[in-house]
C-alpha cells in the first residue's frame, strides 16, 4: 500500500517567482540542499545532497511554467531506504492567490505510515525555508545540516 503527503502553504510571492525556485539550480539549493546538478526539463535528471548525509535523485516529469513542477524522488543516500530513487512523485501546484502564491505540494507513492510521516516533516521544513526565501527573506542556515 502507499500513500500521500500534502503540505499547502501561502507564500508572499508570485507563482513567476515561486516557480524560479523549483527550476534553477542556485534558487533551488537556496532553500533546500547543500549542492546538487539538476536538468529542469521533462526526463531531465537530477541528484542533489539535501543535508550533508542525505542524497536524494529523480528525474523530471512536467514542467509547466508558474503553474507546476512534478518530479520523481527517492533516496541515494541516508534518507529512507524504502524510498529508492524514482519510486514515489512529488507535484508542486502554483495558484496565484492575489499578490502572493498558494502552494501545494503532493507527495505521492511513499510505501509506508513511516515515510509519509518524514517525508511530511521534511517537506513542511523546507516549504517553510522556500516560504521566506521567495518572499525575499533570509532563511538562515539550514539546522537540517
Amino acid at each position: 500500500m502507499t500513500s500521500t503527503v500534502t503540505v499547502e502553504k501561502r507564500i508572499n510571492a508570485r507563482p513567476e517567482t515561486v516557480f524560479g525556485f523549483f527550476t534553477d539550480r542556485d534558487k533551488w539549493l537556496s532553500w533546500m540542499g547543500a549542492d546538487g546538478t539538476f536538468s529542469f526539463e521533462p526526463g531531465g535528471a537530477y541528484v542533489t545532497n539535501v543535508t550533508g548525509d542525505n542524497h536524494a535523485a529523480g528525474a523530471f516529469v512536467e514542467i509547466s511554467p508558474y503553474r507546476r513542477v512534478v518530479f520523481t524522488w527517492g533516496w541515494t543516500k541516508g534518507g529512507m531506504p524504502d524510498v529508492p530513487p524514482g519510486s514515489s512523485t512529488v507535484t508542486v501546484d502554483l495558484t496565484p492567490d492575489g499578490e502572493g502564491t498558494r502552494l501545494r505540494l503532493t507527495h505521492s507513492g511513499l510505501p509506508t505510515a513511516e515515510a509519509c510521516a518524514a517525508h511530511e516533516e521534511g517537506w513542511r521544513h523546507y516549504t517553510d525555508r522556500l516560504a521566506t526565501r521567495a518572499a525575499g527573506g533570509d532563511p538562515g542556515p539550514d539546522a537540517w545540516m
